[in-house]
């Protein structure tokens, strides 16, 4: 599925090329022919992926909540209480992250294979809450690191810290990592959220991507329709 996504957008990529050469040689007929190609281009491949079949529904485990309208924001996508705590998941690929080596496509699997997530915990009156960065797998949660930042709630994204976050994680001993890695487990956080937040990251691309086609194709005809005018 993340493969058919890839094609989609390189499969339109591959055209630009040809259009930039034709602009620079154009008359103000050519410019015409160029913006339709593109436009039929657009609607192609908006079409394209409106006809991809989406994944199986899959709902999260039943302890967390999926916060209304996380598809078109970039807030957090799972909820859930945990005795005083207010737990909010975060999530994007790891890919989005990590980026480097060979951009050839072969990795489209692991790329949707290998989550990210923010696990931001708060307690009511506190300013401030513990966040937890990790990997998440099909089969496994790793912890990144360990820090307290201001709320991302007020916020929507991830806040870039002005002091002090904490040791590495990797610099901890093996028992406070343990004892870490059960903490967040213990509030449902494992790898029993990768088959929901897979298929809603699948979803959100995809309609991120036919936002994309959309916008551009009604941005370039209504520049037409300023020329003529």
């Amino acid at each position: 599925m993340a493969s058919m996504l890839r094609k989609a957008v390189v499969g339109c990529a591959r055209q630009l090329p040809r259009c930039m050469i034709a602009r620079r040689r154009s008359t103000k007929t050519g410019f015409a022919a160029v913006d339709s190609i593109l436009l039929r281009s657009l609607r192609d491949h908006h079409e394209e992926v409106a006809k991809m079949t989406p994944p199986p529904k899959v709902s999260p485990p039943s302890s967390f909540t999926i916060v209304k309208g996380a598809l078109d924001t970039h807030g957090p996508v799972l909820k859930r209480t945990y005795g005083s705590e207010q737990i909010s998941i975060y999530v994007t690929r790891l890919g989005n992250i990590i980026r480097g080596g060979d951009d050839d496509g072969d990795d489209d699997d692991d790329g949707i294979n290998q989550l990210f997530l923010h696990v931001e915990m708060s307690k009511p009156g506190q300013k401030n809450s513990l966040l937890f960065l990790c990997g998440l797998y099909p089969d496994a949660l790793g912890i990144h690191s360990v820090s307290m930042r201001p709320n991302l709630e007020s916020e929507g994204i991830l806040v870039v810290p002005s002091q002090y976050t904490g040791p590495s994680f990797q610099d901890l001993d093996e028992r406070m990592r343990d004892a870490l890695h059960s903490y967040i487990e213990e509030r449902g956080v494992n790898e029993s959220l990768f088959p929901f937040l897979q298929a809603w990251l699948y979803v959100k691309d995809n309609r991120n991507l036919m936002r994309w086609f959309r916008q551009v194709g009604q941005y370039i005809s209504e520049k037409n329709h300023a020329k003529g005018t």
